[in-house]
């Protein structure tokens, strides 16, 4: 087992020799390929709550047990991500990724013929448990393709996949449940994990796991300068931020935006991209303020919406700062872990995927309370206060965790 103390400067496992990172341009085709792989993950979470009263209607249950569906996804990727990912440390990195996209493929299949609600709600949960081992490996394997100094943007483009999933795949996705029905979508995401499968077996290069003696234990990597400080932004960051997005329809009825919400979540997500590009373009060099400027934007756009509510433009406004700083959050967060972490990365960022489904479920529980005892009103004292603790952290976390990058 590996000594904490020296997690950070430990080298990282060696690389085959066909698959040393190179110093020149970025293997595009490799990182889209992952990309690709967090597009399908996203998108998979996100269907069923565009496709409701469709499924609700094909399983023969209310629309609140459909809505399930979403709950044994997060849980999955919950319960799993940590133990699985600190069990698989040893293994090579391409049969791990393969193994959950093949996760996606029998949880989707299953979904598209399956009669039985019990037996669609095992199969989310599977989808779950392959998300949140796929996750914990995306930056690790980004990061590997790479440079040092590319690492970041390597990360960025990664990621690019989740915002890309929210504000047009989902969009799509609904469009075809509504016109073609709900069972033909989970079968086109098992095409595409097909699909994607065999595009990581051509293109991306394979890469050892830890070797024997070097695995690293949970507390240890915990105790690493820097990764609680990016795992307590995680926590309040995302918690705020789903406090808002999950209960957007109640919190646009202020302003009478209720029967543009496909619109109001389109400037988010188009915001959100133009972020991430922002952020793959100056993240190797400027992490430390960009981070600042991802929490400084949601806080700006929550201060928004706490004094002009009602009012439709500033809404738009709020909602196009908050996408504008949101977008570019995952792959800073997975960034500066990554950096924290070094050779343990891959075991940190379980623990992020583990601390953002909390989040998620944190922010639906909470909202839950929120709307039922003190209407919307009561969402933006506690967005900011989230968003102020979550500045405050990357404030002090200027030597671990949010460090400026050094010449």
């Amino acid at each position: 087992m590996a000594d904490s103390s020296s997690l950070s400067s430990h080298p990282s496992p060696s690389l085959e020799p066909s698959c040393t990172p190179q110093s020149g341009g970025l293997p595009l085709a490799s990182l889209l390929a992952l990309a690709l792989a967090g597009f399908a993950t996203i998108l998979t979470e996100a269907l069923p709550a565009g496709l409701l009263p469709q499924i609700s209607a094909g399983l023969g249950v209310s629309q609140a047990m459909a809505g399930q569906l979403v709950s044994l996804y997060a849980i999955g990727s919950l319960v799993a991500a940590i133990p699985l990912t600190a069990a698989t440390q040893r293994m090579r990195r391409k049969p791990l990724l393969l193994a959950a996209l093949a996760g996606f493929v029998l949880a989707n299949s299953i979904t598209t013929v399956s009669g039985s609600y019990a037996l669609t709600l095992l199969a989310r949960f599977v989808a779950g448990v392959a998300a949140g081992l796929l996750w914990a490996l995306l930056a690790g394997y980004a990061t590997r393709m790479v440079a040092p100094h590319q690492s970041g943007r390597a990360i960025a483009i990664a990621m690019l996949g989740a915002p890309l999933a929210l504000s047009l795949g989902l969009p799509l996705g609904t469009w075809m449940g509504q016109h073609l029905g709900w069972r033909l979508c989970f079968a086109s995401m098992s095409v595409l994990a097909l699909l994607l499968m065999a595009w990581v077996q051509l293109r991306l290069p394979d890469f050892a796991g830890q070797p024997a003696g070097q695995a690293f234990a949970l507390g240890q990597v915990f105790r690493l300068p820097g990764v609680r400080p990016v795992l307590l932004v995680v926590l309040a960051y995302v918690l705020a931020h789903n406090l808002l997005y999950t209960y957007i329809a109640p919190l646009l009825a202020p302003a009478d935006l209720g029967a543009q919400i496909d619109r109001v979540l389109l400037v988010f997500g188009l915001m959100s991209v133009l972020s991430i590009w922002i952020t793959g373009l100056l993240i190797d060099r400027h992490l430390r303020a960009l981070s600042l400027a991802s929490t400084g934007l949601f806080l700006l756009g929550a201060v928004l919406l706490a004094l002009a509510m009602q009012l439709p433009a500033a809404v738009y406004l709020a909602v196009a700062v908050w996408g504008l700083g949101f977008g570019g959050l995952p792959p800073l967060l997975q960034t500066a872990l990554a950096k924290s972490a070094g050779p343990a990365a891959d075991v940190a960022q379980s623990m992020l995927v583990t601390s953002w489904n909390l989040a998620i479920a944190g922010g639906g529980m909470a909202g839950g309370v929120l709307l039922a005892q003190w209407g919307v009103a009561a969402f933006s004292p506690v967005v900011l206060l989230l968003m102020l603790l979550s500045l405050a952290v990357v404030l002090m976390a200027k030597r671990h965790g949010f460090a400026a990058a050094r010449p």
